[in-house]
């Protein structure tokens, strides 16, 4: 993983010597947590491979004029994407109630504040990483019209973003509903994207049924 390395190294000094904030600065120069590395080397550079408009430990006001930070922030064009690493010690085992309930207060406070959070279970980085693929896809999509292939046409590079989206396989028609054209014609470009190995058939042996993108 050099090259993971690498991109890490360069994206928290670059993070560091941007930011005046020494409160910040003090947390970046620390290092982030366990956690927060494993799911960029294990589930965010893989699928996404870089690590642009994302922001580690990012400072944000709570209702009393405080300061929490957030594992890690996503805000292409000014969105306000959240992702917290969940331990599983300290967020749930050994979770007491006055910490759960600041836990939900914070969640709640900041949702209203306009975040779209997603909380990923270090637990699952280990044991389900390619769900955890999927989900960062899908946060992803929330935000931005992912990068496909340049060789698509738009009709596929909508079928590429629209299975991005979701977080199971998509069928025929429910393509065909979304691009608004035939069962047929949704069937043929689903088939296209299955040879350049973009999508697979997720079900089905005479007939597919269903398909999902190749992670």
């Amino acid at each position: 993983m050099a090259r993971f390395d690498q991109h890490y190294e360069n994206w928290l000094q670059e993070n560091l010597d941007m930011e005046k904030n020494p409160r910040r600065r003090e947390l970046l120069t620390k290092g982030l947590g366990h956690g927060t590395v494993e799911f960029l080397r294990s589930i965010w550079f893989p699928v996404v491979g870089n690590m642009n408009h994302l922001h580690p430990e990012w400072e944000v006001h709570d209702f009393s004029n405080g300061y929490r930070y957030l594992d890690l922030a996503y805000m292409p064009a000014g969105a306000k994407g959240g992702i917290e690493i969940q331990g599983y010690g300290p967020h749930a085992r050994d979770l007491d109630v006055r910490r759960f309930k600041d836990l939900c207060l914070r969640h709640c406070l900041l949702s209203l504040d306009g975040w779209t959070f997603l909380p990923i279970a270090y637990p699952s980085i280990v044991d389900e990483p390619k769900k955890c693929q999927q989900l960062v896809l899908s946060f992803i999509g929330k935000f931005v019209a992912s990068d496909v292939p340049s060789s698509l046409s738009w009709l596929e590079a909508e079928t590429v973003r629209f299975a991005r989206r979701l977080l199971r396989p998509i069928t025929p028609l429910e393509l065909a509903n979304h691009l608004r054209v035939s069962d047929r014609q949704a069937r043929r470009i689903l088939h296209e994207l299955v040879n350049p190995q973009i999508m697979e058939v997720e079900s089905g042996q005479q007939r597919a049924r269903t398909y999902k993108l190749r992670l």
